[in-house]
């Protein structure tokens, strides 16, 4: 209702600016003071006219910055009103509006990015005086372009008049150049004043990093209490920490825009789990942030949705058994082509223990450059890693060497930490490799984490695997796997399935959490920016 009345106070101002006042109240002000007050009322009138417009929307979303400039803008307007033509049903309006506001102060509670205040303040007072400065400069040297010769004090008037008269104080332009110039005044004011109130009205930007001290914290909690595929890339240097009231539980999380997107469920003890969820919510309240979490687990969707958090499913992760994987019998033949003819043929799977060596780090790039290259993408993060010197150095590394030596496919492993599973991160290969090379560093890989006595080899996601394919699927699922039958021509999702579900994996599916519809189109940029790296061009690339 407010954030209604303050656009309909908006527009008001606008319809009021432009209109000329009532005679007799004119005459009446003229013997207190001249033309150039009431000419201000009617440009104030003007700019909190269109700034309130603006800012309904931010008082939708409950933004503090907007409460405040709504306030001082009411009162400039109610002034405004009164000094351009005592124009006190206008004045009026206002004055109800300012008092809903201010009995309606305390719900006023999300916050804006501080640098971006102070820098659209600046940008606000400069789009003033320059659009000032420009109409002014332009009407004194173009005056040949008009019907009229203008003084200095008369361009000034004219650009003043502009804004303020219904008729632009009788301004007849002579040539097609005049009239360009004449409506490129509202152009550049319109711009520039725009930039400054969208730069006033920024969501809160992240721009410190953590802390030594909060990595610290934060690698403490993970090995503690991690239990899933992600939980390893909480630490990795794209992530900001939001920590629960108790200070039991981290949720990492990477924001974008209007959505803050954590990974994963809250690690942290069962029992501090919803009231992580719940302060990390009030938190992007604070913040004017979306809140959702990428790829949760099923276990907590229950108590997702009992706090009013909307859910849908984004795919499923597969997962070997190892306790039952086996290459033997008829079942495992197919399987056993691929390690025998590699093996006869001299091919040779090595498991490197950390840390990696420097010359191997540099012969492992070449063969994921090769990679990226072949593809014709860059790396992904957020959800998983990507090839960084310190990261992998202090990682497994599994690799296929070719009869030659050469290093022909890669994959490192991290571990699933309270979880007796171990997961695989990047896994790159050469342009041209012999075929059966990749199973047969994953077959290699199960037989090797077997004996090691692990109970699981997670495999990673398979996107929109599983998604809408029952009938008591929601609408939106079903519109997903839609799209998941008409878009695998250009990103091969069922083929990048099929090859994962060959190793008789079982499926889990894995969730997206977010606030609301209204919401996923926010929180849905914020995820492909996250996982890109700002990259979008890249991130769109079919195979990338």
């Amino acid at each position: 209702m407010v954030a209604l009345l303050t656009a309909i106070v908006g527009v008001v101002n606008l319809l009021s600016a432009v209109t000329p006042s009532l005679g007799d109240r004119v005459r009446w002000l003229r013997q207190f003071y001249p033309f150039e007050v009431r000419a201000g009322g009617h440009l104030f009138a003007a700019i909190s006219g269109f700034l309130l417009l603006t800012l309904a929307a931010n008082l939708l979303r409950r933004k503090r910055v907007a409460w405040l400039l709504a306030i001082a803008l009411l009162l400039v307007s109610l002034v405004s009103h009164l000094l351009k033509g005592l124009d006190y049903e206008e004045g009026l309006l206002s004055a109800m509006l300012l008092v809903q506001l201010w009995w309606m102060r305390d719900l006023f509670t999300a916050q804006s990015d501080r640098p971006s205040i102070a820098q659209g303040i600046r940008a606000f007072i400069a789009a003033l005086l320059f659009t000032l400065a420009y109409g002014t400069i332009g009407f004194y040297l173009l005056d040949r372009q008009y019907s009229i010769n203008f003084s200095l004090t008369d361009a000034i008037g004219q650009t003043l008049a502009m804004f303020f008269t219904d008729d632009q104080a009788g301004l007849q332009p002579t040539t097609r150049f005049g009239r360009f110039f004449a409506d490129s005044i509202y152009i550049i004011g319109t711009v520039t004043i725009a930039y400054a109130v969208l730069m006033i009205l920024r969501p809160v930007l992240v721009r410190s990093q953590p802390t030594v001290t909060e990595r610290q914290r934060v690698q403490a909690i993970v090995e503690q209490y991690g239990r899933s595929s992600l939980a390893r890339f909480l630490l990795f240097d794209d992530k900001a920490y939001y920590f629960s009231p108790s200070g039991r539980s981290v949720i990492g999380y990477v924001a974008k825009g209007r959505g803050a997107i954590a990974l994963g469920d809250p690690i942290g003890p069962a029992d501090d789990r919803q009231e992580a969820i719940i302060g990390f919510r009030e938190f992007c309240a604070r913040n004017d942030w979306y809140p959702a979490f990428y790829q949760t687990l099923p276990d907590d969707v229950p108590l997702y949705r009992s706090l009013g958090l909307d859910t849908l499913q984004i795919g499923e992760e597969a997962i070997v058994d190892l306790k039952t994987f086996t290459l033997e019998g008829k079942a495992g033949r197919n399987l056993r082509t691929a390690i025998n003819k590699l093996t006869k043929a001299g091919f040779r799977f090595e498991l490197q223990e950390p840390p990696i060596s420097g010359e191997l780090l540099r012969e492992l790039r070449s063969v994921s450059d090769e990679w990226l290259q072949m593809v014709s993408g860059s790396e992904k993060k957020f959800s998983i890693g990507w090839f960084d010197d310190d990261y992998l150095r202090n990682c497994e590394v599994a690799l296929i060497r070719t009869p030659t030596g050469q290093v022909s496919a890669f994959a490192n492993l991290i571990s699933e930490y309270q979880l007796n599973d171990i997961t695989i991160d990047l896994m790159r290969r050469r342009q041209e490799i012999e075929n059966g090379t990749m199973d047969f560093l994953f077959l290699s890989l199960f037989q090797h984490y077997k004996q090691q006595g692990y109970d699981g080899f997670n495999l990673g996601l398979s996107a929109l695997s599983g998604v809408g394919e029952t009938a008591k699927s929601r609408r939106l699922e079903r519109g997903i796997h839609y799209l998941y039958n008409h878009l695998n021509q250009f990103y091969n999702f069922q083929g990048l399935h099929s090859y994962k579900d060959k190793f008789h994996p079982r499926w889990e599916p894995r969730y997206l959490i977010f606030p609301n519809l209204v919401a996923l189109p926010d929180v849905a940029i914020a995820l492909v920016r996250a996982d890109s790296g700002d990259r979008l061009l890249d991130y769109f690339k079919p195979g990338s």
